[in-house]
C-alpha cells in the first residue's frame, strides 16, 4: 500500500464518504479574502462519571472530580464552509474516537469532517478514547472498559448541542494578533541519550531521581505561542500553544484537568469574556521531570509558571486586520512497524495472567494495526490567517517536527498543536529509532512515519 494516501482515498474510506464529492473539493483548500467573517464560541462538560475508566482503564478509575474537564472551542463562518477548532481535556481521542468526534461536530456546525481539528492536552487523570481498543477489550469480558460508549455518546451530544447554540450567538471576528512568551523551569526532553548513542534513561512527566533534575534540559521549544481573534478591539478567542506533557502526578483516581489546564482556567478567569484555550503542541518527547517530583506543590508552581508563560505571551498583542484565512488537509497513512503481529497481540490480550495495563495497551496496538489495513489515513489540516498558520497534527508528535516547520518557514508565525488523532501514538524521528526508549516501544509506526509526516506538514505550510 502507498504510504501517502490521495485526498479522494481518505473519503472514500471514512464513515463519511457520502460526503466524499463535496470534501474532496473542499479538501483542495480555500482561501477567502475577509469581509464578513464571524464567530462562534462554545465549551461543554466532557467530566467522566464515577467508576470510569482513565488513561485506558490502566490507572485508578474515577474516585472523584477535583476539577471538571471541558471541551472548548471555536466556529469560523464566512470562509467557505465553516470551519471548526475544538480542545478537549481527556488523554487522547484514537481511530473512530476522532472521527466520530470530528463527524458530529461538523454535523452542528453545517460543514465537513475535514473542516474540523479536535485535539486533547492529554493530561492522564482522564479518560482515553478508542472505540476500537474498546470493542476489544469488551469481548475479553474481565478488562475494565477503555471508554464507556454510553458516555462517549452523551459527550458527543452536548458538543452538538453546543455549537448549535454558539451558531445563534456569533458575532462577527475583524482582527488577529499574535504574541509569545517564554515558560521557565517546565519543560524538558523526556530522553536522556548515552554515549554510546543510545536511549539511557526516561526522565518522565515526574521524577524524584536527582540526576534527572541535574540534567540539562535538553531539545525543547520554550516558547508558549498565542493567537487571538477580535471583534474591534474586543477579545474573542484566544488560543495558546506550548509543547510539553501537561501531568504533574496522576493515578489517584482524582479527575483534573492538571497544570496545564489549570493555568488556562485561572486566565480565563482573569478574562471571562474571552475564551481561552490551550494546545499541547509537539510534546511527545518533552515532559516536566526535570523541574517536577510529582507533588501536590510541584503542581502549584507548574500551574504558575505556565500562567505566567501565557501573560507574557499577551502582553504586546497587536490586532492587525483579517486580511486573508485559509484552510487545507492532507491525508497520510504511515506505515506499521515491523515488529506488531496481530495475532501474538492478540493471544497476549486474552491471557488473564497479563497485567491489566499490558493488556489494554496491547488493544490500542491491534486497533491501529486494524486501521492502518482497512486504509483509513490520519488527517492532518491548517488555518492560515493572514501570516499565521495555525498546524493541526495527530498523537504524540516529537518536538523537532513542531521546531522544523517553524525553521523552515521562518517568516510565518506558526502554532502547532498535535495530539489530534492519536491512534498512532507516539510519533518520533527517524533518529530516534535505532536509540530505542520508551516512545519508540510504543509507536505504532516505523521509522518511514518521519519522512511521510514532515512531507504532510511541509505540504500544508505551502499550500496554505
Amino acid at each position: 500500500m502507498n504510504s501517502m494516501i490521495h485526498r479522494r482515498e481518505f473519503l472514500l474510506n471514512s464513515t463519511g464518504a457520502a460526503l466524499a464529492p463535496n470534501l474532496f473539493a473542499e479538501a483542495l483548500g480555500d482561501s477567502t479574502e475577509a469581509g464578513n467573517l464571524r464567530l462562534a464560541r462554545f465549551r461543554f462538560d466532557v467530566t467522566p462519571p464515577m467508576g470510569h475508566s482513565l488513561c485506558g482503564g490502566w490507572i485508578q478509575s474515577v474516585l472523584g472530580v477535583d476539577d471538571p474537564l471541558e471541551a472548548l472551542g471555536y466556529v469560523l463562518l464566512g470562509s467557505g464552509k465553516p470551519i471548526v477548532v475544538c480542545v478537549v481535556d481527556w488523554t487522547g481521542l484514537l481511530n473512530q474516537a476522532h472521527l466520530r468526534w470530528r463527524e458530529s461536530l461538523a454535523q452542528a456546525a453545517g460543514t465537513s469532517p475535514d473542516r474540523v481539528a479536535v485535539h486533547c492536552v492529554h493530561q492522564h487523570n482522564a479518560p482515553f478514547a478508542c472505540l476500537d481498543a474498546e470493542q476489544i477489550v469488551a469481548e475479553q469480558g474481565d478488562l475494565p472498559h477503555i471508554i464507556e460508549p454510553e458516555f462517549f455518546q452523551r459527550c458527543l451530544d452536548r458538543g452538538a448541542r453546543a455549537v448549535r447554540a454558539a451558531l445563534d450567538r456569533s458575532v462577527p471576528v475583524t482582527h488577529v494578533a499574535r504574541g509569545e512568551g517564554r515558560v521557565v523551569n517546565v519543560a524538558s526532553n523526556r530522553r536522556i541519550i548515552g554515549l554510546n548513542g543510545k536511549h539511557r534513561s526516561q526522565r518522565g512527566s515526574a521524577s524524584k531521581n536527582p540526576y534527572h533534575h541535574r540534567y540539562p534540559e535538553g531539545l525543547i521549544d520554550p516558547i508558549l505561542k498565542t493567537v487571538v481573534f477580535y471583534h474591534g478591539s474586543k477579545k474573542l478567542v484566544a488560543s495558546h500553544y506550548y509543547a510539553c506533557h501537561p501531568m504533574s502526578y496522576y493515578g489517584d483516581g482524582r479527575v483534573s484537568a492538571d497544570f496545564c489546564g489549570l493555568a488556562r482556567r485561572r486566565r480565563q478567569a482573569d478574562e471571562p469574556d474571552c475564551l481561552h484555550l490551550y494546545f499541547n503542541g509537539c510534546g511527545g518527547n518533552i515532559g516536566a521531570g526535570k523541574y517536577n517530583d510529582g507533588s501536590k506543590a510541584a503542581r502549584v508552581e507548574l500551574i504558575r509558571r505556565i500562567y505566567e508563560g501565557i501573560t507574557a505571551s499577551e502582553a504586546d498583542l497587536r490586532p492587525e486586520p483579517i486580511r486573508r484565512v485559509a484552510w487545507d488537509s492532507d491525508a497520510i497513512l504511515p506505515p506499521l512497524a515491523s515488529r506488531f503481529n496481530e495475532g501474538r497481540l492478540m493471544r497476549e490480550i486474552s491471557n488473564q495472567q497479563n497485567r491489566v495495563v499490558d493488556r489494554n495497551r496491547r488493544a490500542y496496538t491491534v486497533a491501529f494495526i486494524r486501521r492502518v489495513r482497512s486504509g483509513t489515513p490520519i488527517l492532518l489540516s491548517s488555518l492560515r490567517v493572514n501570516n499565521i498558520s495555525l498546524l493541526h497534527l495527530p498523537a504524540e508528535c516529537f518536538v523537532e517536527y513542531q521546531l522544523r516547520a517553524q525553521a523552515e518557514f521562518p517568516d510565518r508565525f506558526v502554532a502547532c498543536a498535535a495530539y489530534g488523532d492519536g491512534g498512532a501514538w507516539y510519533l518520533p524521528t527517524q533518529e530516534a529509532y535505532p536509540q530505542g526508549g520508551y516512545a519508540v516501544s510504543v509507536a505504532w509506526c516505523g521509522p518511514e512515519v518521519d519522512s511521510i509526516l514532515s512531507h504532510g506538514i511541509r505540504t500544508l505550510l505551502r499550500g496554505a
